[in-house]
């Protein structure tokens, strides 16, 4: 099921000022698909997505639901929550600790009083499809973080929703388990091949879940696109430094290439992607992730994006060494094999490919 939304407005007042947590919001989410807002805390990326479910109204615009439209403001047009055919899964959970993990997947088809029948038979198929067989009669207070989690994840799948609502639902599992939630979580969702839109502020878990991300910033979309094309030739420098770390160079582009461009910077000149053809002369920004910088301790011979520098600091972090090198008074950093015999204080050379960097409007 798609969603539109057109135009969207939501301000909030604080100590006599207007806050606009969304500004002018268009946005299509398609069907089936895993569609994730992303950005940090107060960018209106849950304001956005309580307002899609019904929980807040919206200040203007206009929010349509496949083909029903269930908010207008110029229309006068409101459908209550529980009239979207909507599912939701909160940050906290939300389950009643006071009930069965029965009695909490069941809730939602207690309340529409569906036969008992037909409300076991559908309890137990939206629990095996969550693993969670044998659990029925278990308290909720008793579950793991993650069992509560897909505790959530069924009552909100039982009633069969058009689309499913996620409002940062992995954020109080620890690391291990939240990444093998994730896993999970993207497994049970292509299966469903229902809509989904996900929620949150972490750059790893939108990256692994989604089908396409909406960055978003200020009440805004900044930009929109495949988890792929976000990380690797981003449009904006706000979405490319926030997307990952990021090596962000200034300079002037000199020439193109094709598809390149020569970009002239404080550590010389680098050869980069161009997707957005930026014009000779004028100024730009050239991201290199710090993975796909190479590293050798002696010189590796001419050739484009080769340069020597000094390794000034060097960080174990298990799978890797994270390393700061100065080139001039630039300082970058970069990913380096834990084989690699090196020490801080040494020469370096450091090189990459001009396909791996890109360049970004200042």
């Amino acid at each position: 099921m798609e969603i539109r939304i057109k135009g969207l407005i939501r301000n909030y007042y604080s100590e006599g000022k207007q806050i606009k947590a969304l500004d002018k919001v268009d946005l299509t989410i398609p069907a089936n698909e895993i569609f994730t807002l992303l950005g940090p805390s107060g960018c209106g990326k849950t304001t956005l997505l309580r307002c899609v479910v019904g929980l807040e109204n919206p200040d203007g615009g206009e929010i349509m639901i496949g083909d029903q439209l269930v908010w207008s403001s110029e229309k006068k047009i409101f459908v209550p929550p529980e009239k979207r055919g909507l599912g939701m899964v909160f940050q906290t959970y939300a389950i009643w600790p006071h009930m069965t993990v029965f009695d909490n997947v069941a809730y939602p088809l207690q309340t529409r009083k569906l036969p008992k029948e037909q409300i076991r038979s559908k309890v137990r198929k939206v629990l095996g499809f969550v693993q969670l067989d044998g659990f029925e009669g278990r308290p909720a207070t008793k579950l793991s973080g993650g069992q509560q989690q897909r505790v959530a994840l069924a009552r909100a799948l039982v009633a069969e929703p058009k689309v499913i609502l996620f409002d940062e639902p992995l954020s109080n599992l620890d690391a291990k388990l939240r990444e093998d939630t994730r896993k999970e979580l993207r497994r049970f969702l292509s299966e469903l091949k229902i809509t989904a839109v996900y929620v949150t502020h972490d750059r790893i878990e939108a990256l692994a879940l989604s089908d396409h991300i909406a960055v978003m910033r200020a009440g805004r979309i900044v930009e929109i696109g495949s988890p792929k094309k976000i990380y690797f030739n981003s449009d904006h420098r706000f979405v490319a430094d926030f997307i990952g770390r990021a090596n962000l160079i200034k300079g002037k582009v000199i020439r193109e290439e094709g598809n390149h461009a020569v970009f002239d910077s404080a550590i010389g000149q680098i050869v980069g992607l161009n997707s957005q053809k930026i014009a000779p002369g004028q100024e730009a920004m050239l991201c290199i992730r710090p993975e796909f910088m190479k590293l050798a301790t002696t010189e590796v011979g001419e050739g484009k994006n080769v340069f020597c520098g000094k390794l000034e600091t060097l960080v174990f972090i298990g799978e890797a060494y994270e390393g700061e090198v100065r080139i001039g008074d630039t300082l970058l950093t970069t990913t380096i094999e834990p084989t690699e015999d090196i020490t801080e204080g040494d020469e370096i050379y450091i090189s990459f490919d001009p396909d791996h960097c890109f360049l970004l409007p200042v």
